[in-house]
């Protein structure tokens, strides 16, 4: 890696909720605007030879790593980038868990793996995905007001073969990021080409079974009946065998067409097989370089499964559930998506634009119980909406349905200048992103898939806008300044086809400042100095409903956005050749942590108290040679309410706020034919209840990549996940819930979510 960032295309996640972007910033501060439509957006590198005079050009550092995290190219010490090459390294139980490359972020699991994954930073229990805003080449993949919780963030549509990079920011300190990015965001950056067509296929244990088939050439090749195109070797450079070779680009060979096809089916180590059967595909088609082009894509996404979702740690430890069995073995799922989606982006001398557009269909039906067999006989019937039959006693009788149909429109503009001020280079950029949901949602009482009484039912309309400038300027040698300022809105309207009065409207907006200061750099050492303010929305159902669905109580209002406030003090440095370190002090504050209860049948929200949050990170990335990768992390984070005995409970603790992460993975490579990769990864011990009375055991599961390569056509690995067959949960939860009919209720139990045992899968892929 070079401390001056080699060219590439760079997104700006935008949209009328964020469209597919990467502008290449004229300074390394502009570049930081990745924007992302409603949420969160993540800094990329600036292209060479547009850097003002102004801008101190380091001396060139050789690297080769899993990150490009180089000082100069960055305006936070929590900022960075993540190379695709590293996902071609490690193991991946999950697809994201490619997320868990970005430092200090640990992705779980407590149902199906159709199911949304449970995601964790800096103190936060972001469920699915509420302050984590995240981005698949600019296109959102949250969801406000979505059926199981807001800002729902299924990833289980990703490739990892196809990730060029992963574009990474914590903290509310960039005027690009909007909703749902208080805690972070992350942009996952698809290649334009693939050097070889390429054949990939993995089986395992637990019926693992999937099959990848992806490649790419020039339309003109397509078009003359040529399915091949000549390349490198399908080898990562740096890895014995490669040969070194361009990919075909649409500078010289006119627009490049990329196809991807993956077909996966799973049982999984649970009793009740999982049943997981998923197939995704891609079509991309782009055209020019970073300084002027195009793409155009086409994503089709569906899944079904079955979960064995939380169960009563009680029933584990007694013998009468076995460790990976389920209570209700009907819970379940299918979804899918459909996307369409576009970008052009120029730059030039005198400034850049970037224009993107998206529109989207997806779905869920999804099967949940967590509490059993408590719910039917304590929750009587809102009156004029009764149940259609009652369900059997016998068999678990709390499963709800959770559905949605959704169209989603988004569109995203960037300007941005390159201009002086005061006599200093500076660039000022102007963005605007917007996004429209349309939802129809509901909620059903089920057992066993059948729905007998229709808890909800609403059509909702989301509008997201977001306006903001931020300016970049240069002003010494060792100082420049980033000042931003975002102007948030959200307007809301819901028709409840069961409660008159629960159809209504709602309106928010909030002007989000931003601030920082980069010093340096002195010695390849460069500090800086970053406050902002995020925000979040909340659920329309939770903003607008007068009455509980139900109870028919009185319900609980939200506020239609919440604001966060940030703050952070940073490092980060070259000093020593081969390591790149940072390290951040950070604190965040949010005026509320109001959610919508969706992981339970109870349409109403949960009116949680503001909370306080402050942490430490240290980073390291370490090469050694060309063989010799190593990285390491650690992240620890005090989070506690605002106010003691928040939320009419004893304690301050924040249920679920992991206070300790760790990761070291070290790469081997150029053994000869072989590539060996080795990774840890722990979890701190974290309170599941607000009075921490009850505590989540701390976790540490090493996983181990073993590859080789055969010809350079062909090359094989062995995958095995959790090495030492170590018993973990990927969650713990306090829980409400009867285990049978005629079972006492237990108003405060535990129910966990158990970590995958030992798992060996074997990888074969060819090039064509």
């Amino acid at each position: 890696m070079t401390a001056q960032p080699k060219p590439q295309p760079t997104a700006i996640a935008l949209a009328l909720g964020l469209a597919l972007a990467g502008a290449a910033a004229p300074t390394a501060s502009a570049a930081s605007a990745a924007s992302a439509a409603g949420a969160g957006a993540v800094a990329t590198p600036a292209v060479p030879g547009t850097v003002p005079t102004s801008v101190t050009v380091l001396d060139t550092v050789q690297a080769t790593g899993h990150y490009d995290n180089a000082v100069g190219t960055f305006d936070a010490a929590s900022q960075g980038t993540v190379n695709g090459v590293l996902l071609q390294d490690i193991p991946l139980l999950r697809p994201g868990e490619v997320l868990e490359t970005v430092p200090g972020l640990v992705v779980t699991q407590h149902s199906g793996d159709g199911k949304a994954n449970q995601y964790f930073l800096r103190g936060y229990n972001l469920d699915h995905g509420t302050d984590l805003a995240s981005f698949l080449d600019g296109v959102p993949v949250n969801m406000p007001t979505h059926a199981h919780g807001q800002g729902y963030s299924d990833l289980n549509c990703l490739i990892p073969e196809l990730v060029d990079r992963i574009n990474y920011l914590k903290g509310p300190y960039f005027a690009s990021a909007g909703d749902f990015s208080a805690a972070g965001a992350v942009d996952i950056h698809y290649r334009d080409s693939l050097p070889r067509p390429f054949a990939d296929l993995t089986i395992g244990q637990e019926g693992y079974r999937r099959l990848l088939l992806a490649g790419s050439a020039p339309v003109g090749r397509f078009l003359a009946g040529v399915t091949g195109a000549p390349g490198k070797s399908l080898v990562t450079p740096g890895t014995a065998g490669a040969v070194e070779a361009p990919a075909p680009t649409g500078t010289d060979a006119g627009p490049v067409l990329l196809a991807a096809l993956e077909v996966l089916a799973q049982d999984g180590p649970w009793v009740n097989p999982e049943g997981l059967h998923k197939t995704n595909g891609l079509l991309r088609l782009s055209d020019g370089s970073a300084l002027r082009g195009w793409s155009a894509d086409v994503q089709l996404y569906d899944a079904q499964w079955n979960s064995t979702d939380q169960v009563p740690l009680s029933l584990i430890t007694s013998g009468a559930l076995p460790r990976f069995g389920a209570v209700d073995p009907s819970d379940g799922g299918r979804s899918g998506r459909a996307i369409l989606s576009g970008e052009w982006h120029r730059q030039d001398a005198d400034g850049y634009q970037r224009v993107s557009a998206f529109v989207e269909h997806s779905r869920l039906q999804l099967f949940s119980n967590f509490t059993l067999f408590e719910n039917r006989e304590s929750l009587s019937p809102v009156a004029g909406n009764p149940p259609v039959f009652a369900p059997d006693p016998l068999r678990p009788t709390d499963q709800f349905e959770q559905f949605e149909q959704r169209n989603t429109l988004g569109t995203g503009v960037l300007q941005g200048w390159n201009h002086h001020l005061l006599g200093h280079d500076s660039t000022t950029e102007v963005g605007l992103q917007g996004r429209y949901d349309f939802v129809h949602v509901g909620l059903l009482d089920t057992q066993s898939r059948i729905p007998f009484h229709t808890v909800g039912d609403d059509q909702e309309q989301v509008s997201s806008l977001g306006v903001y400038v931020q300016n970049t300027t240069t002003w010494t040698p060792w100082l420049r300044s980033l000042l931003g300022l975002r102007e948030q809105r959200v307007s809301l309207a819901q028709t409840d086809a069961l409660y008159a009065q629960n159809t209504a409207g709602a309106n928010g907006n909030l002007l989000l400042p931003k601030l920082a200061l980069i010093l340096g750099p002195w010695d390849r050492t460069e500090f800086f100095l970053n406050a902002g303010q995020g925000v979040h929305s909340n659920d329309a159902r939770g903003v607008i409903n007068q009455i509980d669905p139900t109870t028919g109580a009185a319900a609980t209002g939200a506020t239609t956005l919440v604001r966060a406030t940030g703050y952070e003090v940073g490092a980060r440095t070259e000093a020593i050749d081969g390591l790149q370190t940072s390290f951040a002090l950070w604190a965040l504050n949010s005026d509320s942590e109001l959610v919508y209860n969706a992981d339970s049948d109870i349409g109403s929200t949960s009116a949680n108290g503001a909370s306080r949050r402050y942490g430490i990170e240290w980073n390291n990335h370490l090469q050694v040679g060309r063989q010799l990768l190593v990285d390491a992390d650690v992240a620890w984070t005090h989070a506690r309410y605002a106010a003691p005995n928040a939320n009419g409970a004893p304690g301050d603790q924040i249920p679920n706020a992991v206070p300790v992460v760790a990761l070291i993975r070290a790469t081997l490579r150029d053994l000869g034919p072989w590539t060996l990769s080795l990774e840890e990864r722990y979890l701190g011990a974290y309170p599941a209840s607000q009075d921490g009375s009850i505590q989540a055991p701390s976790s540490l599961v090493t996983n181990l990549r073993l590859q080789r390569v055969l010809t350079p056509d062909i090359k094989v690995s062995l995958d095995l996940l959790n090495v030492f067959n170590t018993s973990y949960y990927d969650i713990v939860y306090q829980q409400d819930y009867r285990v049978s009919p005629t079972a006492q209720a237990v108003a405060t139990g535990t129910s966990v979510h158990p970590g995958e045992p030992r798992e060996v899968r074997v990888n074969l892929q060819l090039a064509f």
